[in-house]
Parts: C-alpha cells; sequence; structure tokens
C-alpha cells in the first residue's frame, strides 16, 4: 500500500453535491479528494435526469406530430427512429459529463479519484479510507453516494429478465410490449416516453393507486391522462410471480386474482435504496438506519462528528435538487453559517407531460390541522378552465392550492398541467421569502400565462373542513 496522503476534506461519492462541494472547498484553499466508483455526475447526469428528460423531448415531439392536424398542420405518417432518439440522448448524456470532467480536472487541489472509497477506521482525529490499494486521510468526510434501484423479493423475479432505470436506457430496439412494476415517478415518466416512442405499454401497482403520496384526486388525474394514452393501469393486485417469456428478455406477470400480463420487457421501478452497505461505516462506528439510510441534523451533520451526509442517502428528499441545496448548505456552515436543512419546504416534480408538480402540504396534512383548529382554506380549479392552457390545447389536469386564513401564507400547492414544473417554483419562492396570497393576489402578472390565473384562483378558496 502507498503512503497514506493527508487531506483538508475527502468527499466520498460525485453526484449532484459532491462536485460542487468540492470545487467550492479548493476555492478556499483546501486539500480535496473526490471519489467515485463509476461516473462523475452520478445517477442525474448519466443515468436519472439528463438521459430521460432528453428522451422524453423526443418522445413529446412524436406525440404532437400525431396531433399536428388538431392545429391545422398535415405531416402524414408519423416514424419514430428509435435508435436516432436514443442516440441522440446519449450524445446529451456524454456532452454533460464530459463537460463536469473537464471542470473538475481543471481545478487546482483538487484530486479525482476513480474507484470504490470506503471507511477504513480513525487514526486520532482522522478518518480513513481506503480506495483500491491506495490510503487516504483526512479529519472530515462527506458521503454523497446516492441510491441504486430496487428489487423487490417477488417469487421469479430475479431468476428472470428484467430491466431496471439504466439497463432501460441502453436499449437500442423499441420494446414491443413493456411491462412496469411499480407506479411511482419513474415508472410513469417512462410509461408515457416509451408509450410515445411507440411500445405497447401496461403499469402494475400493488398499492391502491399510482402515485400514492399524492391527492387522492390528482392520482386519479393522473391515471386517466395515462389511460387516455393508451396505457394499461392494474392497481390494487398483489403480484404472485413473474415467469418467462415467449421470448429472450421478455416475462408474464401473475397477479393475485388470476390476470396475467405479457410482454417483451419488463422493467422494475419499485423504489430505490441508499449506497451504504458497503461504505465501512461500521469501521467508524456510523450507523445507518433500518432502511440503510444515515440519519443527519438539520446542519445535515451525522452522529459521528466530522462526518456529513449529503443527497439521497439522508433521506431528506431523493432529488437532484436536494442534494445540490444539501451541498450549499454544508458550504456556508462550513464558513461558520447557521443555515437549516430543516427550514425548506419540499418542492419536486414528477416530469411527465403535462408534468406534475408539488409543495409544502397535501390535502390530508391540511386536514388534519383544520381538526386541530387551523382555518385553512383550498382553491381547486381545472387546467381547462385556464385560457392559456385553451389556447395550446393543453388542458388536462388540475390547480390545487392551501392557505393558512390566519397568516395569509401558502401552506401547499398542487399542479398537475402545462408548465406546471416551472409554475410551482413562483409559489415555492413566495413560500420560501413568507409572501402571503396578497402577495399574488396584488402582483402584476405577465398575460395570457398560467400564472397569470393564480390570483383569480386564489379568489375563489373555500374553507376546508376536517378528515
Amino acid at each position: 500500500m502507498s503512503t497514506v496522503q493527508r487531506l483538508d476534506i475527502i468527499v466520498i461519492g460525485a453526484g449532484q453535491a459532491g462536485p460542487f462541494l468540492a470545487a467550492k472547498l479548493v476555492a478556499q484553499g483546501q486539500r480535496v479528494a473526490l471519489i467515485e466508483a463509476r461516473d462523475l455526475g452520478g445517477t442525474c447526469v448519466n443515468r436519472g435526469c439528463t438521459p430521460t428528460k432528453t428522451l422524453r423531448k423526443s418522445a413529446r415531439v412524436a406525440y404532437m406530430a400525431r396531433r399536428a392536424g388538431e392545429f391545422g398542420v398535415q405531416v402524414g405518417t408519423v416514424k419514430v427512429d428509435f435508435a436516432a432518439a436514443m442516440q441522440r440522448m446519449q450524445d446529451r448524456v456524454d456532452e454533460a459529463r464530459s463537460g463536469l470532467e473537464g471542470w473538475l480536472g481543471s481545478l487546482q487541489g483538487l484530486r479525482i479519484i476513480k474507484g470504490h472509497g470506503r471507511l477504513a477506521g480513525r487514526d486520532g482525529d482522522d478518518f480513513l479510507v481506503k480506495v483500491g490499494n491506495e490510503m487516504l486521510r483526512a479529519p472530515r468526510i462527506v458521503l454523497n453516494t446516492g441510491t441504486r434501484p430496487f428489487i423487490p423479493p417477488i417469487a421469479g423475479l430475479h431468476d428472470n429478465s428484467h430491466l431496471d432505470n439504466e439497463s432501460l436506457l441502453a436499449l437500442r430496439e423499441l420494446p414491443r410490449m413493456l411491462i412496469i412494476i411499480g407506479g411511482g415517478y419513474i415508472s410513469l415518466e417512462m410509461a408515457q416516453i416509451f408509450r410515445r416512442l411507440g411500445s405497447k405499454v401496461a403499469i402494475i401497482e400493488t398499492g391502491p393507486r399510482l402515485t400514492s403520496r399524492e391527492d387522492p384526486d390528482v392520482s386519479a388525474a393522473v391515471t386517466e391522462m395515462l389511460q387516455a394514452e393508451g396505457i394499461d393501469v392494474h392497481v390494487g393486485q398483489a403480484i404472485t410471480a413473474v415467469l418467462p417469456g415467449e421470448t429472450e428478455g421478455g416475462a408474464y406477470v401473475q397477479l393475485a386474482d388470476g390476470h396475467i400480463i405479457g410482454g417483451s420487457h419488463l422493467l422494475v421501478a419499485t423504489g430505490r435504496t441508499p449506497n451504504t452497505d458497503d461504505l465501512g461505516l461500521e469501521t467508524v462506528s456510523l450507523k445507518a438506519n433500518m432502511r440503510g439510510y444515515i440519519v443527519t441534523n438539520e446542519r445535515l451533520e451525522t452522529d459521528v462528528r466530522g462526518i456529513w451526509a449529503l443527497g439521497d442517502i439522508n433521506q431528506r428528499g431523493a432529488f437532484t435538487h436536494t442534494s445540490y441545496h444539501d451541498h450549499d448548505i454544508l458550504v456556508e456552515n462550513l464558513a461558520g453559517g447557521q443555515r437549516s436543512a430543516d427550514a425548506r419546504t419540499s418542492i419536486y416534480a414528477m416530469f411527465t407531460d403535462p408534468p406534475l408538480a408539488h409543495v409544502g402540504l397535501y390535502e390530508a396534512d391540511a386536514r388534519r390541522l383544520v381538526g386541530e383548529g387551523r382555518r385553512i382554506s383550498q382553491a381547486v380549479h381545472a387546467m381547462k378552465d385556464v385560457s392559456r392552457a385553451k389556447e395550446e390545447s393543453e388542458t388536462v389536469g388540475v390547480i390545487k392550492l392551501l392557505i393558512d386564513e390566519d397568516s395569509g401564507l401558502f401552506l401547499g400547492a398542487t399542479m398537475l398541467g402545462i408548465q406546471s414544473d416551472e409554475i410551482i417554483q413562483s409559489l415555492g419562492l413566495v413560500m420560501a421569502a413568507g409572501g402571503t396570497w396578497r402577495t399574488v393576489h396584488e402582483a402584476l402578472p405577465v398575460h395570457p400565462t398560467v400564472t397569470e390565473f393564480l390570483p383569480t384562483i386564489i379568489g375563489r378558496r373555500k374553507p376546508l373542513a376536517a378528515t
């Protein structure tokens, strides 16, 4: 083993927090090692946001081309070159990763190490980290190792060929019939994309409804939207077995009611599991919880002083933007700041088309607060009654707002519809700044937009009843 190198801080994992944290620390003159077992950029750049949103655009173009006649445009038969769409996606991934590698590689004081980093105990005030045959040491460690697909214990599944979110994107031939197990955000995004690219698609969700964390009426609207595009949706039935299909890579999925669904490809999208099982946590007496996540306080500190956990593994939001936000909090706090991860309001989007976006509380949360004596109102408005949506012929969806009547503050919002992923940010910013409904109601909007209709929707709110 080579001589042990001492650094000021070691970052294990180069997802959305690690690289930017490392860059800011070396700019302060610190000696930093950034360790990554796979590709710089982590899941987002290589297997998540970048490829899927690029492919989503190809799928939307195909979808809009098929609808061209609605807008007075004649295009003839629409054909999708699946291999070309996938290559466009891969080119964008390669470009993004190459740009990140070039930028990080140019930073003085940053050492990038490709390999699996693992904690290897302590030596005085320093932590030891082993990467291959090399040992590193530093008084501070940051863990940003992300998650991987969770494969549930379904009879026959592990013995049968199946895809996850990564291997799905490696396909270069369009699936004839894609079966998806799981009814969450990854599942629904991929279902719609591949349906629009030309696959037949079936979704199997063993729970009672798709997008189970959302309000029931929103889940119903999402389901109706997908079914309208020809996607088969099966909910509320346990899967008893996965059996080999008639062709290589194919599968039959047997449900508890005896229904059997066959497909040429099977995608398992049933959630994620944290990459903490081979980090050597036990060597420094750092424990993960029962699900493998590392608990942190509001400053993102773990139970072991000198070790922080950022991104998906701290269970504070499995999103690229929360991981990136984590690094910003830590940078300020390392410099003497007092920022808290507890102070932020959860906000996210599911990038179906149209997208589903949410910030703050859900309706069920608000109803419980009403039961405790809070005065909360709700406004619900169909997107089909918004002028901009009508003009764009994008009338699918709903807008829901929750307002505290005593303080005037927004408590939450859900939007399914045109540009919801962008519009939700305006309310998120109002909430972060402590603005009230009057802030939105009295502000001068741009016409014609969806956002300009928010004051009208606010004016139609009604008292919310308790659960």
